[in-house]
């Protein structure tokens, strides 16, 4: 059957898209990876480019675990071990014994009860929070929440949905007192770290107000915390938004593809939250988790952040993001200072954003834009990823591109 009236309407949509800079464009496609070398870091060769080698300042791995050995070597033993999949889903015959292990292990590092991981951590707020949203529950959520939350919300269909401006404490109080008596569940949920910005969430004095208004609500006022930012790139030890605001969420999703450099997502709470999830979330009950392989190695990464390796990184990791920051500082742009290595550069301009992406990319740089209307205009911005398998000569490289924009002073 021809899908021709459909493909032009799609078509025109995509041009939409590309007129008002909402379109992505063509992938960069990765085709080597060169090892760290001397004072430098890993370069990438990107297909298209020939022999040009590329510096990567748009990566979500804030340690650089993707690339170490120890979990390279876990993951393939694994992989021996067990496969290359899990080949069905979990209550079936897909659960591995590295899975358990992964599951128990995380919910060791966050102390918690139990821990479940997922497919992916957008899978995970998906499986997460619909299930725990009854015919009389209000959610309260954030306005720079992450897409998955805002999907999870829709999908869940709650009687009230209320977005208070971002870290906007009063309007939370405010909400929270709204649903009171309206409501027997209240749950408030929120990024641990905003991935556009970089900022935190003041989870401390978000827990706090939760559990104050608790006692107002028959089934509880829970505190769901979205930290796939944080985890493994704030806090002393690498435990994120909790550790960094000294704070405990009821319910805590995270990532194991970013500062733990694998694939998959995860969830840790109290015994009969989790219980409940196992049985009641599809995205976990009808899809299958991530591979033994993977399980095993985002398990070694995790041992590698909870000891000597994970101190040095977190220290390094720390050094160039501060090092950073004072350069951008230093020429001139306009950042949002903070402890968190996703550095903005705040352009405020749609078509300067795109030319400094550019002008990057010549000088051998890869950074993401977000223009108009994945930001509001004049919220414009590059946004720039710190990772400790990064140098001192790397940022350097960086600010020395910076500094050569001819529309920097514009």
């Amino acid at each position: 059957m021809p899908v021709d009236r459909l493909a032009h309407a799609l078509r025109d949509e995509l041009a939409e898209l590309e007129r008002t800079g909402g379109l992505k464009g063509a992938e960069s496609v990765t085709v080597e990876v060169v090892p760290a070398s001397g004072p430098r870091g890993p370069r990438y060769r990107i297909a298209g480019e020939g022999k040009r080698l590329f510096l990567r300042m748009n990566s979500n791995g804030y340690l650089g675990m993707a690339l170490r050995e120890e979990v390279i070597a876990a993951e393939e033993e694994a992989a021996r071990r067990f496969g290359a999949g899990p080949q069905a889903v979990r209550f079936i015959s897909g659960t591995h014994a590295p899975h358990v292990e992964l599951e128990a292990k995380l919910a060791a590092f966050h102390d918690r009860a139990a821990g479940m991981i997922f497919s992916s951590a957008y899978a995970t707020v998906m499986g997460v929070l619909p299930p725990l949203v009854g015919p009389e529950t209000a959610v309260i959520s954030d306005a720079l929440n992450h897409n998955s939350i805002i999907n999870a919300m829709r999908l869940a269909r709650p009687a009230e949905k209320i977005v208070y401006d971002h870290l906007d404490l009063s309007q939370l109080d405010a909400a929270l007192a709204g649903a009171a008596g309206r409501c027997r569940r209240a749950i408030v949920v929120t990024d641990g770290v905003f991935s556009m910005r970089g900022d935190h969430a003041p989870l401390h004095d978000i827990a706090e107000r939760v559990r104050a208004w608790d006692e107002h609500f028959p089934e509880n006022a829970l505190l769901l915390v979205d930290d796939s930012h944080g985890v493994g790139a704030l806090g002393e030890t690498g435990r994120g938004s909790e550790e960094h605001c000294d704070a405990r969420a009821d319910l805590l999703v995270a990532t194991l593809g970013k500062a733990l450099g694998v694939n998959g997502g995860y969830v840790v709470g109290e015994d009969d939250l989790i219980d409940y999830l196992r049985e009641r979330s599809p995205f976990y009950v009808y899809s299958n988790p991530i591979t033994p392989a993977e399980a095993a190695a985002a398990g070694r990464a995790l041992e590698l952040l909870d000891g000597e390796t994970g101190r040095g990184l977190l220290t390094q990791l720390r050094s160039v993001t501060t090092r950073f920051e004072q350069g951008l500082v230093a020429l001139g742009y306009e950042t949002i200072p903070g402890p968190h290595p996703v550095v903005p550069l705040l352009v405020r301009d749609t078509a300067r954003t795109r030319a400094l992406v550019a002008h990057l990319r010549e000088h051998g740089v890869l950074a993401t834009g977000l223009a108009y209307p994945v930001v509001p205009k004049g919220d414009e911005e590059i946004r720039f990823q710190l990772s400790a398998e990064h140098t001192a000569a790397d940022v350097d490289e960086v600010l020395e591109a910076l500094a050569a924009f001819p529309g920097r002073s514009s």
